[in-house]
């Protein structure tokens, strides 16, 4: 029940979002973050309406895949590249893009498949030490890389701000991201199809679709707090 009534502020409160950014008729992709969350929470989730989970950990992923039929998942952590083969018959989309060894392990792995996967260039806009991503000003160079890997599908950018409490400070970053992800969509390589900008958490998605986000990944807000939470 407790999930249900978060699952419909947070569709309230994306709907006034856009309604105020005057995006109502677009399309906005809530992706219910589930790391550490037990399986009934996430079949409680589904059942209420939620149908794509992100996780960071590959051994998490791994071990709830089977558990819901018909949901989908996106992995949305720091991937490592031994970790790949694991995951790549299993997710929709990975988030997290942020190296060219990274790209090659991908590209290989989703060859021997026969399946082209879509990901996302990890943007770390904040410069912080402690997150992965490509810095701003490298995104151009890194993408250019990413052009020779025929399974792999570039689809767009994901960025995590900085936490902290000023809003105009995360708007800035929002508003960087979003120029980036502009400037991405004017590549014409064959393998570019940029659709996707995955920003905004539980503290700060109404910014961010203010900003032009179309993926969320939102986790307190639908199952509850963490104790080691950091607003996501």
């Amino acid at each position: 029940m407790e999930i249900l009534l978060n699952y419909d502020e947070i569709k309230d409160r994306i709907e006034r979002a856009k309604e105020k950014a005057g995006r109502k008729a677009d399309e906005i992709l809530l992706v219910g973050v589930s790391k550490t969350q037990p399986p009934e929470k996430l079949k409680e989730a589904f059942n209420c309406g939620i149908n794509v989970f992100g996780e960071n950990k590959v051994q998490e992923l791994v071990e709830k895949y089977p558990l819901i039929d018909g949901a989908k998942w996106h992995f949305i952590g720091h991937l490592q590249k031994n970790k790949v083969k694991y995951i790549i018959d299993k997710v929709e989309l990975i988030h997290s893009l942020d190296s060219n060894e990274l790209a090659e392990e991908i590209n290989k792995r989703a060859g021997k498949i026969n399946r082209i996967m879509p990901v996302l260039i990890q943007v770390n806009i904040g410069r912080e030490d402690t997150k992965s991503g490509v810095l701003e000003e490298e995104v151009l160079e890194f993408s250019k890389l990413l052009s020779k890997y025929p399974n792999i599908l570039v689809s767009g950018i994901m960025a995590i701000p900085p936490v902290n409490k000023n809003d105009e400070v995360t708007r800035t970053y929002f508003k960087k991201v979003y120029n980036i992800y502009n400037e991405i969509k004017t590549y014409k390589y064959d393998n570019f199809e940029i659709k996707y900008l995955s920003m905004g958490m539980t503290g700060d998605f109404e910014i961010a679709i203010e900003q032009g986000a179309n993926i969320l990944r939102v986790g307190t807000g639908i199952f509850g707090k963490r104790n080691y939470n950091r607003g996501e």
